[in-house]
């Protein structure tokens, strides 16, 4: 019942994002995804990742026969694209294998296996499905939020130093090659997040089980959540509202060069084009989850998720894709949502609901701050700037404390034991408690992490 009544939540939100987009004019999630199923995916790389993962579920004999579908089925594609002179993009084969795998588990499997092959086609689907819902939501914020706040944003972030306008100048001075690198890992984020993801769920065939809690499910539920702090707090980001690609609605073409002066803020007007989705840096938010999650692999993946969060740090403030108060807020959004999941798959504790209500007022006392006291921060940077350190500090070291103790002590699940003959009980076991027929349940520890 709770997998149903997901399900229909799940398609209801797609259908109204679907209907909206429609109003603008565009293609909803929906109609966008089924297109890709004959039309040139908009990203070959995400529907070879998705089906990477739902591959985790098969064996190696079955995985290298879905690859080389997928890529022969790709090359049918490319030599009619290329006979008619159509746009080239690979991903159409990947999408059919998974599509195939999930009419094999319907009509072809039973019990267990069904179950895991279709719980392997939807984490697939649901990679794919949660990149078209963001897309429309992009769309939505632009359309729906003619002003934004980063004239606020970019005031609050004088009490930080302006790290957007200095690392923007870092950046430059490093010229096309390390532009080329930084460029290269923002945009591939789904990349490192698959290489971590893999790793957790390296054992799904052979346990015939996921693990209850691994990198997908964080990166879903930021995805899910976020937009929804788009809406509510619009900004479209330094190079935009303070720098050349904004044209003729940025307020100067100030960066990287020069910081803006600190002023009066207030809200501006914008072009109905430019996503509002600064606020918080979704891909600072991916990649600290990708940075916690890779703490528990051996020292290459733990290297992987140290160098995948400084440099996506690194691209979203030089790119003056996002204010420093963005970062700030991704990291404590990022930490708050990993600690609800870990906290609902053990079993919610003291410590675990503290620290996500602790995180939640954080992450709600930012966004007020950056919107109230904007002037303050930026006439008081040796103050408020590192009291914005400080708070983001207090949440993280809260999950590493909440993190070791639960590591320390994972969650106890007590399974029935087996059903004994109902037999006399002698006298003596009543009076000391004791069953002559040994306990009724067994205590079973397995972990959490």
């Amino acid at each position: 019942m709770l997998w149903v009544a997901v399900s229909a939540v799940g398609l209801g939100f797609l259908i109204a994002l679907e209907i909206a987009a429609r109003r603008y004019g565009e293609r909803g999630p929906i109609t966008d995804q089924a297109r890709e199923v004959i039309f040139a995916p908009k990203s070959g790389v995400v529907l070879y990742v998705s089906m990477a993962l739902m591959m985790v579920v098969l064996t190696w004999r079955q995985r290298f026969i879905a690859l080389g579908a997928a890529i022969g089925i790709d090359l049918v594609f490319w030599l009619v694209r290329w006979a008619v002179d159509a746009k080239m993009m690979m991903g159409n084969g990947a999408l059919w294998v998974t599509l195939a795998c999930a009419v094999i588990a319907v009509t072809r499997r039973t019990g267990r296996d069904r179950v895991l092959l279709l719980k392997g086609v939807g984490l697939a689907l649901l990679l794919v499905a949660g990149r078209k819902t963001g897309y429309t939501w992009l769309l939505i914020t632009s359309k729906t939020r003619p002003t934004v706040l980063d004239q606020y944003v970019a005031t609050a972030d004088h009490a930080l130093g302006d790290p957007s306008w200095v690392v923007g100048r870092i950046v430059a001075a490093t010229g096309s090659v390390g532009a080329h690198v930084l460029d290269w890992v923002y945009v591939q984020l789904a990349v490192g997040a698959v290489v971590i993801a893999l790793y957790q769920l390296r054992n799904v065939a052979a346990e015939r089980r996921f693990p209850g809690h691994h990198l997908v499910r964080t990166f879903l539920v930021i995805g899910l959540l976020g937009p929804g702090i788009y809406m509510i707090y619009p900004v479209v980001g330094p190079i935009f509202a303070y720098g050349a690609d904004g044209g003729p609605w940025a307020v100067a073409n100030l960066w990287p060069d020069t910081p803006p002066p600190v002023g009066t803020p207030l809200p501006m007007p914008f072009d109905a084009i430019t996503p509002r989705n600064c606020m918080p840096s979704l891909h600072t938010a991916w990649a600290t989850a990708i940075f916690i999650h890779s703490l528990k692999g051996p020292w290459a993946l733990r290297f992987l998720g140290g160098f995948w969060l400084i440099a996506t740090l690194g691209a979203t403030l030089g790119f003056g894709y996002h204010y420093g108060a963005d970062i700030i807020a991704g990291v404590v959004f990022t930490v708050t949502i990993e600690t609800a999941l870990r906290a609902l798959d053990r079993g919610w504790d003291r410590s675990g609901l503290q620290l996500v209500v602790y995180g939640t007022a954080v992450f709600t006392a930012l966004l007020v701050s950056y919107r109230y006291l904007s002037v303050e921060m930026a006439e008081h940077p040796w103050v408020f700037g590192p009291l914005l350190v400080l708070a983001m500090t207090s949440v993280v070291y809260g999950y590493v404390r909440t993190a070791k103790r639960w590591d320390r002590k994972p969650a106890s699940v007590h399974l029935p034991g087996p059903r004994s003959e109902s037999q006399p009980e002698p006298v003596e076991s009543s009076a000391t408690g004791m069953s002559p027929t040994g306990p009724a349940e067994a205590s079973v520890k397995t972990s959490a992490g």
